[in-house]
């Protein structure tokens, strides 16, 4: 450790630094000023092509000088506080230069570098230019050291030269996932695998210092691993400020944005997230026209899938008590709409008219609740449009959702009652259910991955009823139960058409045909083994992860293979 001393001139002007420590030395010496200013001569002309870091503030002589040729960004390290406060030579600096400054002083030269990174990325990867004073140097060489080879290192390499390399020439394109604790990335993971497709994994952090090291990892895999393309799940990891939109645009690396869930609840808060290097894949065809009036150039329809790997009829051995002729698994929705509701703050016309809304919304041909209050509740709609920002407006969107979702899904599971149907789901099921005649029996949520696919192997009929946030579309049990070698009753949808045929699923398109529907397939038990083994059929051949993910490889590759 060294002490620091002032040497002042008989006027008060400070003249020097004496060292005291190991050794002892001065700042300037016999080179005086001059020899302070001699590090200026690295810069190039015009300044403006580089980002200037001083590797010590110095005693001001050098700063001086710089104030007067250069106007932009520049950085200064310096880790020693008590020479600061002798010198004052950033204090001295003009305003406008002084507004340009990064100062950093992190003791870890790493966490500088790390810092210096974010910086250049944000001033459009303007080579780093070292201004190297040498009292810092023998200061402390394994700090000032360190910063100087690593920017000099810098300074030489050409990032984004290597960085935006031609996409898919090769005929196995590597995969850069953006993952989460969303549930499918682990199957894409495993199609990967399956594909033998070389991937890397980068975790999303949740907080702002999360998503700047996400950033910095991002940068490194581009030069590192070089991805052909990323892939994300429904936004997961894109800012809504665009920060990562940007960087990819830089780097001309495309993102595959794969919507599993609706996206008129989520994409209209990205809206400096536009891009022609993003690529949207949703699961309902239907969005595909609006994402796209949204301003999205690349959009494709990609339905669900399912790992057969986890889904199939010897998933394990299943308790007893999971065993049932008539079974529904699923959420009642009681709690995560009062949710919603209690945390949201709504206008009390709005809330008043929440129950109307939700159960119109049902019985709508409209896909957007936004599309759908315009048109047939254009006072609610003028109210929605005055709310604060996009979170509240996406609040409301949700909660009408899950309104909907929860009055259809309650109107249909009813139908199953007078056959003693098995619920596994939430304890909302028991308080929706707590007047009816003939009540369920009731189980604890289902694990996905460790229960669920048991649970299907030792049911007669798994009924299912889609989710509100889907008109047309078609949800994750029709894939799942069939590959689990089970018998589905689901709701018809119009995409179910192009994925199964009349031989492979049983459908039901009205309520009043539940009840008659599972009774004939409760009695023939031929038939329902039938059209099981025909849907896992059609499953294996085309509705795995497997499937999903060579077709966006392809649809990938002719968008961004030239």
């Amino acid at each position: 450790m060294f002490a620091f001393e002032a040497i002042y001139a008989q006027d008060g002007t400070l003249l020097d630094i004496q060292t005291h420590g190991p050794k002892s030395f001065l700042a300037l010496g016999r080179g005086g000023p001059e020899r302070e200013k001699s590090a200026l001569r690295t810069l190039p002309k015009p300044s403006g092509q580089c980002l200037p870091v001083f590797l010590g503030a110095g005693l001001g002589p050098a700063l001086t000088e710089f104030a007067t040729i250069h106007t932009g960004p520049f950085a200064v390290v310096e880790k020693e506080h008590d020479l600061q406060t002798l010198t004052q030579s950033l204090k001295s600096l003009p305003p406008k230069l002084r507004d340009n400054l990064l100062f950093l002083d992190d003791p870890d030269p790493r966490n500088v570098l790390l810092a210096l990174t974010r910086w250049q990325n944000s001033h459009q990867g303007l080579r780093f230019q070292p201004i190297v004073l040498p009292f810092y140097q023998r200061l402390d060489a394994a700090y000032y050291g360190f910063l100087r080879k690593e920017l000099e290192a810098s300074a030489h390499f050409d990032f984004w030269s290597r960085a935006t390399a031609p996409r898919f020439q090769s005929s196995n394109p590597r995969v850069l996932l953006l993952t989460s604790k969303y549930f499918l990335m682990g199957e894409i993971l495993r199609a990967c695998q399956k594909m033998g497709l070389e991937h890397e994994l980068i975790s999303i952090g949740d907080d702002s210092v999360g998503r700047e090291e996400f950033v910095q990892r991002v940068l490194h895999a581009v030069v590192t691993f070089k991805p052909d393309f990323c892939l994300t799940l429904n936004h997961m990891g894109v800012d809504r400020e665009g920060v990562l939109m940007d960087l990819l645009t830089r780097l001309k690396l495309p993102l595959a944005s794969w919507f599993v869930d609706n996206p008129h609840l989520i994409i209209h808060l990205y809206t400096r997230c536009i891009s022609p290097w993003t690529c949207l894949f949703t699961w309902d065809a239907d969005n595909v026209a609006s994402l796209k009036a949204f301003g999205f150039p690349h959009v494709f329809y990609l339905p669900l899938g399912t790992d057969t790997d986890r889904f199939h009829p010897h998933a394990g051995q299943a308790p007893q008590a999971w065993k049932s002729r008539l079974s529904f698994v699923g959420n009642s929705m009681l709690y995560k709409v009062g949710g919603r509701l209690k945390s949201a703050h709504f206008p009390k016309a709005m809330t008043l008219a929440f129950q109307d809304v939700a159960r119109a919304f049902i019985h709508s041909e409209q896909r957007s609740v936004r599309d759908f209050l315009a048109r047939d509740f254009p006072a609610i709609h003028a109210l929605y449009e005055e709310l604060g920002d996009n979170e509240d407006k996406l609040a409301y969107e949700t909660a009408v959702t899950w309104q909907a979702t929860r009055v259809y899904r309650n109107a249909l599971v009813a139908r199953l009652l007078p056959f003693h149907p098995t619920i596994a789901g939430d304890s909302g099921w028991r308080i929706e259910f707590r007047n009816a005649p003939v009540k369920p029996r009731l189980l604890p949520e289902l694990n996905y991955y460790s229960e669920l696919p048991r649970f299907y192997t030792c049911q007669d009929i798994s009924f299912n009823c889609t989710s509100q946030q889907m008109k047309g579309a078609v949800n994750q049990r029709i894939f799942d139960c069939p590959a689990a070698g089970g018998f589905v009753l689901t709701d018809w949808r119009e995409q179910i058409d192009a994925l199964f045929t009349k031989q492979e699923m049983v459908c039901y398109r009205e309520a009043d045909e539940i009840p008659e529907l599972v009774r004939y397939y409760l009695d023939h038990p031929r038939e329902r083994q039938r059209f099981a083994r025909q849907a896992r059929k059609r499953v294996l051949a085309c509705h795995t992860w497997v499937h999903r993910l060579q077709c966006l490889l392809t649809q990938m590759r002719e968008v961004y293979a030239v």
